[in-house]
């Protein structure tokens, strides 16, 4: 991020706060699978397809997914497989917090 103009940080920004949702994860994670249209999705996410659709189009806006139309239906698939190392790095890092904090907590845990 050394010696960027202030706009590419605000894209830089736009594109984390596209991940900050749980849906838009979710939809993501369901997608290293392969593609998948909007009706599975929405099924596989139990939430509507009119708000996949709109979750997509924002991650398709930050080149995370590509989105094709065939007959009436959409699918999508990841654009830039780049995103799973990120989202790795930043899940691995939780993972050994939350670790951390167990592990804590169990130490002053007192024996029954």
């Amino acid at each position: 991020m050394e010696n960027l103009p202030p706009e590419a940080l605000h894209d830089v920004a736009a594109y984390f706060q596209a991940l900050s949702e749980p849906t838009r994860l979710q939809l993501l994670n369901i997608l290293r699978e392969g593609e998948r249209n909007v009706g599975d999705l929405a099924q596989l996410t139990g939430t509507t397809a009119a708000n996949v659709s709109r979750h997509m189009s924002l991650l398709s806006k930050h080149g995370m997914v590509r989105r094709e139309s065939r007959g009436t239906s959409v699918y999508y698939c990841i654009a830039d497989t780049a995103i799973y190392d990120l989202c790795d790095l930043v899940c691995g890092s939780i993972a050994r917090q939350m670790q951390r904090t167990a592990q804590t907590r169990e130490a002053f845990t007192l024996p029954p």
